[in-house]
């Protein structure tokens, strides 16, 4: 694994591949944008690179501007030389490792903003949340110019809106969107996970359970409220059902898929049952 902190390198390389042919229909390249704290849910995102192209990139980057609280930020899990050692084990070609003052030459005076799907859910808890969501993405995107890059459906609102923001700017990577890896309790593995206390870890599992097994939004609501959970909100949209809680100082998203019948298309809008505001 070839290991790149300078951006300035990686774009020489990305030109050796289109000199070289490298980059072909037989030669493809497929990307995972991570933000370190590495788990078996990236694993699932590089191997599914790793079947379906040539070469492998990953990037990690702590992205300051998607962060609307400065301790989440500060207290968000880092460990680069055990996300390096995971990454190298698993058949990463390279890793970019850009600095803040790379990614962020102009102090963040460009950025892109959505003004309708990035309101709602996270967006509505996390003010300017997706816009520095979206503007790294676009950064890394057009860097590295590869053919496929790899999201997990567990922030299915952010994965939603990179696709949507890539056809939108007639990028031609596509975005290949990854089901949820869950823990064995069904909790779904996230980075954050790393804050919870052990019992905690296990007990958070019912935000799944209760999203699956729940007759309607209102009720999952109820119920993660009743079991301790700080519930932000929990709707229904884009065939899916939703949810932010916090749980020990930790704050938590999750999603199911649901039926959509033709008299309840719950992709046209959501059942709004927003109980509590962030701490």
């Amino acid at each position: 694994m070839k290991i790149l902190e300078s951006l300035k390198n990686w774009q020489c390389e990305r030109r050796e591949f289109d000199i070289s042919g490298t980059r072909t229909k037989q030669n493809t390249i497929g990307f995972i944008p991570t933000m370190g704290a590495l788990h078996n849910g990236h694993l699932s995102l590089v191997e599914q690179a790793r079947r379906e192209n040539n070469v492998v990139v990953a990037s990690i980057f702590v992205n300051p501007t998607q962060f609307n609280n400065a301790e989440d930020l500060i207290k968000y899990p880092r460990d680069i030389a055990r996300d390096i050692e995971f990454l190298h084990g698993h058949n990463v070609d390279y890793l970019l490792l850009p600095s803040e003052s790379e990614m962020y030459e102009d102090q963040y005076r460009f950025r892109l903003s959505e003004c309708e799907e990035s309101k709602i859910l996270c967006g509505a808890f996390r003010p300017g949340h997706f816009d520095g969501v979206l503007t790294v993405v676009m950064k890394l995107l057009n860097l590295v110019r590869a053919n496929r890059c790899y999201m997990g459906e567990k922030d299915f609102q952010q994965m939603r809106l990179i696709k949507r923001m890539a056809s939108t700017f007639f990028i031609e990577t596509e975005i290949v969107a990854c089901p949820i890896v869950r823990e064995s309790s069904g909790l779904a593995m996230s980075s954050r996970n790393e804050r919870l206390s052990a019992i905690g870890r296990v007990y958070a599992s019912k935000l799944f359970e209760t999203l699956k097994t729940a007759d309607s939004s209102a009720i999952a609501l109820r119920e993660l409220s009743r079991l301790g959970f700080q519930v932000e909100y929990v709707e229904e949209h884009w065939g899916r059902r939703l949810a932010a809680v916090w749980f020990e100082g930790v704050r938590l998203i999750d999603n199911v898929s649901i039926h959509v019948s033709p008299t309840n298309n719950v992709e046209q809008g959501a059942a709004t049952t927003t109980l509590g505001a962030t701490p």
